[in-house]
This record gives C-alpha cells, structure tokens and sequence, in this order.
C-alpha cells in the first residue's frame, strides 16, 4: 500500500532522455564562459550600478537551478516503456468525457512538462487538480474536481494506454 509519500515514477523515452542528457551537458560546458562574463562585467567598476554585472549573475543562477534539476531528473527517471498499468498513472495518454456528455472528449498525456516537447498532446501535470482527480481511474469511473475557477467539473475516464513517445 503506497503511503502517499512517493513520488510517481517519471518515465522518459531514450529519445527525451538523451535530448535532456545533452541540455545538461551543454549547460555544464557554459559554465566557464559565463563565470568569465561575470568576471568581465566586475571588472568594470562599482557593482551596484552594473547592469551587465547583475544580468550575468542572475543568468548564472538560473543556469545553475536548471543544471540541479536537470540531474536530479535524470538520476531518478526510468528510461524506456512505462510498465502496463491496470489504473491511470503518470505517462498514460488518457481519454476523458465532460459532465455526461460522450460527444465532449479530450485526449491528453498525463505526465511532466519536460515529456511536453516530445508530444504533440495537450500534457497534464499529476498534480494538477484534474491529474490528482483522474489519478488511479479506471474506464468508466467519475471523478469530480474544482477547476482554478472554483467550478466543480464532472469527468469519466473513457480509456488510457501507456505514452510511447
């Protein structure tokens, strides 16, 4: 029994993976030329009044977050087919239907932003406030979920198959 502690698998295709790997690497080589820029730009005088010094600083920072998420993500992920699942979960395409209308679907990939650029499908988070909603459902199960606009919105899963990229 899962104590709600874990956090769900991230599945990536080798495809996502290598492109991610090679973002990484690319970020981990800047870093010297952005460390040289900074040096550049203090260079220059007082560091209070120094555009330039301060862009190069905040861009540094934004480098260095995204290169720790980077690796964190691609320490935990699992590369390959997401195993077959009896329930929706995390790197499932999904096919809901609105209130009690049939004709009213959508398909989308409930998953992360980082699988969003491999895909053509809207990608849901699994913690969005549908994603929590859906999470666990089987054809035919109801589920109901407060949109960010405060309306309660009534889906039924319709079906889900693992994403493949």
């Amino acid at each position: 029994m899962s104590t709600g502690n874990e956090a769900p698998a991230t599945w990536l295709s080798q495809d996502a993976h290598d492109r991610l790997q090679a973002e990484l690497d690319e970020h981990i080589a800047n870093r010297p030329a952005i460390a040289a820029e900074i040096n550049a730009r203090r260079e220059e005088g007082d560091l209070r009044e120094n555009g330039g010094y301060h862009a190069a600083r905040e861009e540094q920072g934004k480098a260095e977050g995204r290169i720790r998420y980077l690796q964190e993500l691609l320490r935990t992920a699992k590369v390959g087919e997401a195993p077959t699942a009896d329930a929706v979960s995390p790197g499932m395409v999904v096919t809901i239907y609105f209130d009690d209308d049939t004709d009213d679907t959508e398909t989308f990939l409930l998953g992360s932003r980082e699988i969003a650029a491999t895909t053509d499908l809207t990608v849901y988070s699994p913690e969005s406030a549908l994603g929590k909603a859906i999470l666990g459902g089987r054809p035919g199960q109801t589920c109901t979920y407060t949109a960010p606009s405060g309306a309660d919105i009534k889906v039924t899963v319709v079906s889900f198959e693992p994403f493949s990229g």
